[in-house]
Parts: C-alpha cells; structure tokens; sequence
C-alpha cells in the first residue's frame, strides 16, 4: 500500500492512489470520526494508518488498518498537543556483543535507545514519518553518524552511532538466541541448543562460544538447518560424540567431565534442505554414529566438490568437480538426493510466517523422552573422610 498517501479530509482520513491524487481520482475513507482528524501517517510496512482525533473531548492518537477494519486507541494522555510524529519500532534487536558484525548499533555504551523511542533526524535532517530513516542513513556503513532521537516522554536527544552495511549478522543472532530461549524455557533449563551455521571458522567459533554451558546441561539439541558446508564436520562430529567416561573433581572449583566438553545426555538434531556439503555430511555422520535421532527434512544432496585449477585468458575462473564421498551406510546416494532424517518434520510456510518452529517442537520432545530412559551423566558424590 505504499502508493496510496493519506490525507486528512474535514472529518476522516482518506487513502488515495497515487496514480489519481491530480485527476480527480477514487479516495478511500479509513476513519468515521465525528471530529477533526489530524496528522495521518501510514506505518512503514504500509499496513497500518495512525492519526489524531478528538473523540470524548481529548485527542488521542487512533490506529487503523488500510484495508478497512474498526481503528483501536492507543493514546490516554488527555493532551491538547498530541500528534502523530511518525512510526517507531516495537523491538530494538540485541545482536550479540561477542562478534563486532552483530553488535546492534542502538544498544551500544552511551546510545541506550529502547523501544517506543523514534529517529526524526539524521545528521540534522529530518526523518520522513512514513518512509522511515532509511533513505537519510544510505551510504553511512561503518561511518559515525548523528541521530536525534524522540522519546516517549517528549525529551529529544543526539546520539552518535555507527551504522553497519549487513544486518544479517545481528538477526542471525537473534533468531540463535530466541531458539535457545524457547528451548530453555520449555525444558526448565535442562536441555541446551547450539546452531552451526557453516563447516568453516565461522561455524567452529559459533560451537565453542556456547558449548561450555549448554554442553553441561541435561541434553542437547544440535541445529544444522542452513549450514552453509565447509570443511570442519570430522572435528565437529568429534566433539559430538565425545563421552563421559570420568570426572575431575578439584577442591574449590566444580567438577569437570572427562573428557572435557562432552555432552552429558540425550541428543538430538534438527536438519533441513539447506543443510548442504559439509552440512550433508555431518548430518550422515551424526546418523551413522547413532548419536541421537535427526529430525527435519532431507538436506540438499551436494558432496561432490570442486576445484578452481584452471583460469581462461579473461580472468574467468573455472570450476571442476574433484571431490566425492562414499559413506558406509549411505552408499554413493548422498549426491543429488541428501540424508534423509529419522523423523521427518516439515516446516510449512504458514508456520514461518507466524513464527512458529514445529521441528525443534519435535525434538524438544524426543529429547526430553530420551531422558527419562537414558539419563544425564553426573559426577559421583565425594567419599566421606
């Protein structure tokens, strides 16, 4: 609905085409007020309109979707000088602080903006209230810049923050954080979740930073929907199927399994058909290993790798397959076809869209079950003197 502008008619707020806004064209009505409406201003997804209106003698700000529907109050402040500003986010991403590209610009030391707070300028120039700050922060990646920012309260501020050129870094981090989230708090704490993204130093990094402590907790779920391939699947698969065979007590300090870092229970792994290369092969490994059932769906089917030998006289590279793997369970049959999974859990469109993760539902259950049947490793208990 980007195209259709608002304006406030004598009485309503009206949605108009931009195609017709000089011909005289068809204006659609959103609001019914009986009093002056005023300062309209469509949400930046271009799904909502927000406008002031003095129902019941105080004037509120009132919200509506621009499609139809009845509009809902937000405001009870009872203020004369209430009006729509513009749009603000309802969450600020928290990114993650031990990896600089995921570190969210507006959570940095001195920012501290929060939820409800609103950018209406950059560098001194003003935010359009409907398009957002988009077009005033193009081309600032990595440069410091000076945002003016409204709070709740009606305070104003100037912060300085350095905006970054890839924001996948922070939601990927996010969205690590909320399955971890989930996991915990439906499992009261006893089951850990760890996501590898890719097979290379990213991935490893990603393992070790979390492994202590969801490692140390009573089972664990291991996430490779979307890895990317690389080449660390042995020493992954290794640290996976460590077991605990001792303990190290130390006095004045918690004991350590032996060997470190090994899983104390149950696990369990969620795959996908983006889980590819070495993503394929870790999933074959963890099921030919009989570390835990895998759920999901079956993964890409490329294990075949290439080689950049040979470069044309234009600087052209060119690639060769040279790479293949043969498994002991699986046969050739990984390429072109993936590794199926031991329960199959399909991820369907409707529930992405509402957020919903049916495959780690399922293997939450699976490793809870697991437990009460094969429970977790714990150090014995210290002789009496």
């Amino acid at each position: 609905m980007e195209n259709l502008p608002c304006k406030a008619g004598c009485h309503h707020v009206y949605l108009v085409s931009n195609h017709h806004r000089h011909d005289g064209g068809r204006a659609y009505r959103v609001s019914s007020d009986h009093t002056p409406a005023q300062s309209p201003r469509i949400s930046p997804d271009g799904t909502r309109i927000a406008w002031t209106a003095t129902r019941g003698g105080a004037k509120e700000v009132y919200v509506a979707p621009v499609d139809g529907g009845p509009s809902t109050r937000l405001t009870f402040w009872g203020q004369a000088g209430t009006w729509v500003r513009g749009w603000v986010s309802g969450r600020i991403v928290p990114g993650e602080s031990s990896r600089r590209a995921a570190r969210s610009p507006l959570t940095a030391p001195g920012v501290a903006v929060t939820a409800g707070d609103a950018i209406i300028a950059v560098d001194g120039r003003p935010v359009d209230s409907q398009t957002g700050p988009a077009a005033r922060l193009a081309g600032s990646a990595g440069k410091p810049v000076e945002l003016t920012i409204a709070r709740r309260d009606g305070d104003t501020r100037n912060v300085v923050v350095v905006p970054l050129a890839d924001e996948f870094p922070l939601r990927y981090q996010d969205w690590v954080a909320g399955r971890r989230r989930w996991v915990h708090d439906n499992s009261d704490g006893r089951i850990g979740y760890v996501h590898v993204p890719d097979m290379v130093s990213e991935g490893w990094a990603e393992l070790h930073r979390d492994l202590r402590t969801e490692f140390a907790l009573e089972g664990l779920i291991v996430d490779v929907r979307g890895n990317r391939g690389g080449h660390t699947s042995q020493l992954v698969v290794e640290k996976l199927a460590r077991r605990i065979i001792g303990w190290d007590l130390a006095r004045g300090v918690g004991p350590t399994s032996y060997p470190a870092d090994a899983r104390r229970g149950p696990m369990v792994t969620v795959t996908d058909m983006y889980a590819g290369s070495d993503g394929d092969i870790v999933t074959a490994a963890i099921r030919s290993l009989g570390l835990g059932p895998v759920v999901g769906t079956r993964t890409w089917g490329g294990v075949v790798g290439i080689d950049g030998r040979y470069s044309l006289v234009d600087g052209t590279s060119v690639t060769q397959p040279r790479y293949s793997f043969w498994f002991e369970d699986f046969g050739w049959g990984v390429e072109n076809h993936g590794v199926d999974p031991d329960i199959e859990v399909v991820m369907a469109p409707h529930d992405r869209v509402a957020g919903n993760d049916p495959q780690l539902e399922r293997a939450l259950s699976l490793v809870l079950r697991d437990l009460e049947t094969t429970p977790a490793a714990t150090p014995p208990e210290i002789p009496p003197l």
